[in-house]
């Protein structure tokens, strides 16, 4: 029987790969892969990993030599496996599409909670005061939206954004044509945007480019949305931003240094990060824990495409999602575009 070495798991994980325990043999940890846990791999064919777990040359070189065959990640972004590296040693595959709306809905989750100062409300009501001191919000229609990113998610947020009756201005690296929604440069994005909500992947190019320079081409008051990736952000910048009011408010899902603190229960600790602590003081800031993809439809479609990408694997047939750094470095000679695997 294949065995597969799921890592950064938690109970939900279990829930949904349960069904394919019959076929495959599946031990679930709960710890990151890291150099320091790679040793855990040994004797497996294939390992899946999450958002925060490190997969440097290090731990590749590690798992090259244990013999697993194929990295299968259970989410989109990939910026956290060297996948050139990777080339010839080990295969890697994603999830590329597992529930756009989810995060999209989330993403709008946010917004309405900072409009509206709902968690605000909420937390008086629970003390039993009921007064409504504070909590003027603002409505969404009729309020410019810059989204940064249109693949999938970002193309659920404009559809959502047109039916709050909101003006939607948008950057994407390709030209695209989005009915009711204007493409623009990011200074003009900028300038034009009440709320700016973030929907790339994290890239050498694009790490912090939200920073105290850009933080000043932005309107007075600007709201900023980040459910793609922490390492979009300089935080410290963001809360510059937010002491001198320039920014209003900011939801954030995802958080740059993550990895040390989100899907745990920390509770009980002290927390040594005072970033994180001084960012959590703003009350118009809100801070979740990486759960945009949390619904029964996106940890649905995770399984059963991960489970796919390993099939495909051991079959020998071309692996629809698998990752290849060649794709972009000699799209003349891509082995995707002929469907062949990558190596």
């Amino acid at each position: 029987m294949v065995k597969l070495a799921i890592f950064d798991s938690k109970s939900f994980d279990k829930e949904f790969f349960k069904k394919y325990e019959d076929k495959y043999d599946i031990t679930y940890y709960e710890t990151l892969l890291t150099k320091k846990t790679v040793g855990l791999a040994k004797g497996y064919d294939a390992i899946s990993i999450f958002v925060n777990d490190v997969v440097d040359k290090e731990v590749i070189d590690k798992l090259y030599e244990e013999n697993v065959k194929i990295i299968l990640l259970r989410c989109a972004g990939y910026n956290n496996v060297d996948i050139e590296y990777c080339y010839k040693k080990i295969h890697v595959a994603r999830v590329p599409s597992y529930s756009p709306t989810s995060i999209a809905e989330f993403a709008f989750a946010l917004l309405l909670s900072l409009s509206r100062k709902v968690v605000r409300g909420n937390n008086r009501t629970k003390e039993f005061n009921f007064s409504l001191d504070s909590l003027v919000g603002f409505d969404l229609a009729g309020k410019t939206i810059g989204v940064v990113g249109t693949g999938q998610i970002g193309s659920k947020v404009i559809d959502i954004a047109k039916g709050f009756g909101m003006n939607v201005v948008f950057y994407d690296i390709f030209k695209k044509d989005i009915n009711g929604a204007k493409q623009v440069e990011l200074d003009e994005l900028y300038k034009e945007s009440d709320i700016i909500s973030l929907h790339s992947p994290l890239t050498a190019d694009n790490y912090h480019f939200i920073n105290k320079e850009t933080i000043g081409k932005m309107k007075q008051g600007v709201v900023i949305i980040n459910t793609s990736r922490g390492g979009l952000i300089n935080t410290s910048d963001l809360i510059e931003g937010l002491k001198s009011k320039h920014v209003s408010g900011a939801g954030l899902d995802v958080y740059e240094e993550e990895s040390d603190l989100f899907f745990s229960d920390l509770s009980s600790a002290i927390v040594e990060d005072d970033v994180i602590a001084r960012l959590l003081s703003f009350p118009n800031v809100i801070v979740t824990s990486h759960q945009a993809f949390l619904t029964d439809n996106a940890l649905t479609n995770i399984a059963s495409e991960t489970i796919k990408n390993l099939e495909q694997f051991l079959n020998n047939e071309y692996i629809d999602n698998e990752l290849c750094y060649r794709c972009k470095k000699d799209m003349k000679d891509c082995y995707k575009k002929r469907k062949e695997r990558c190596f």
